[in-house]
């Protein structure tokens, strides 16, 4: 054999596997827990320790008392007229996008994602601009008494301005993923267009768009900014439970804010939690 064909066979050998420090993982995840005990698990676990500094009976009687209440009342009205808004606008923009080749498709989808990049305190202040007495619809609504701004509509208003991407944007990718091979298959055989989402899209996007509304159901009811600009402040009328949170913090309140803060806090763990259950329903599904 001659030299040639020895190094040729020499460098055909199968390279070596390097084996992977094992302390590599290890640190990556200790760093990861560490990161997420500072910015995640103590400050939560602070919110609820301070909640319950001054014993239960105080944690219940914050909790019920009359402005909280009014602010809980405002807070799940809120989420009750715009996640189902944007529940709406999501399947069929998603569907749009998703389903059929149209112009203006790249249109939509940016401002779809307009919220993300618009500061909510701005959104609040475009709607003062339209609608507060000195905007442009302003004296037109006051002559007819009408109230938006610094009321329950302009606080709906602002919900649904910062939320409304949330359904969509979980919804698009999903189906474009899936294709249109399935409602072109039923097109064929005679289903019309709602029987065609009834039956075959949404059936297919279940787990995504549960997740879609809870993360807009979450977003809804912590929302600050925009709804900030929107409500005056109106102590027992226009506070949702962020605004009322804020008072109470800087009245000095400290154990009856963390304690209505707490209820936030526990929706987030809550939105966790099932956020979790759907991904691995869907992951389990998909397989």
């Amino acid at each position: 054999m001659s030299a040639i064909a020895i190094k040729s066979g020499a460098n055909t050998r199968p390279a070596k596997r390097r084996k992977p420090f094992p302390w590599v993982p290890v640190a990556l995840c200790t760093i990861a827990f560490l990161y997420l005990a500072l910015f995640l698990f103590i400050p939560l676990a602070t919110v609820f320790v301070e909640a319950f500094k001054k014993g239960a009976g105080f944690y219940f009687n914050a909790i019920t008392e009359a402005d909280t209440l009014s602010a809980i009342r405002l807070t799940l009205i809120a989420a009750a007229i715009s996640v189902p808004l944007n529940l709406i606008f999501g399947v069929a923009a998603a569907w749009a996008i998703a389903k059929f080749d149209f112009h203006g498709k790249s249109l939509l989808i940016t401002l779809i994602d307009l919220p993300f990049s618009v500061s909510p305190v701005i959104s609040g202040l475009i709607y003062v601009l339209v609608f507060g007495l000195q905007g442009w619809l302003g004296p037109w609504l006051a002559e007819h008494d009408i109230k938006i701004i610094f009321a329950v509509p302009g606080i709906v208003l602002a919900t649904i301005f910062v939320t409304f991407p949330f359904v969509a944007r979980e919804l698009i990718p999903l189906m474009q993923a899936q294709g249109r091979d399935e409602e072109e298959a039923a097109a064929v055989l005679g289903a019309s267009g709602w029987q065609t989402l009834w039956y075959v899209t949404l059936p297919n996007v279940k787990w995504g768009l549960l997740y879609g509304v809870i993360l807009c159901n979450a977003r809804a009811m912590g929302e600050f900014g925009a709804v900030s600009v929107v409500s005056g402040h109106v102590r027992g009328l226009t506070n949702t439970l962020p605004l009322h949170v804020e008072i109470l913090y800087n009245e000095y309140a400290f154990a009856a804010a963390f304690a209505t803060a707490s209820l936030l806090a526990g929706l987030a763990v809550v939105t966790l939690i099932v956020k979790a259950i759907i991904e691995h329903r869907f992951l389990k599904e998909s397989q």
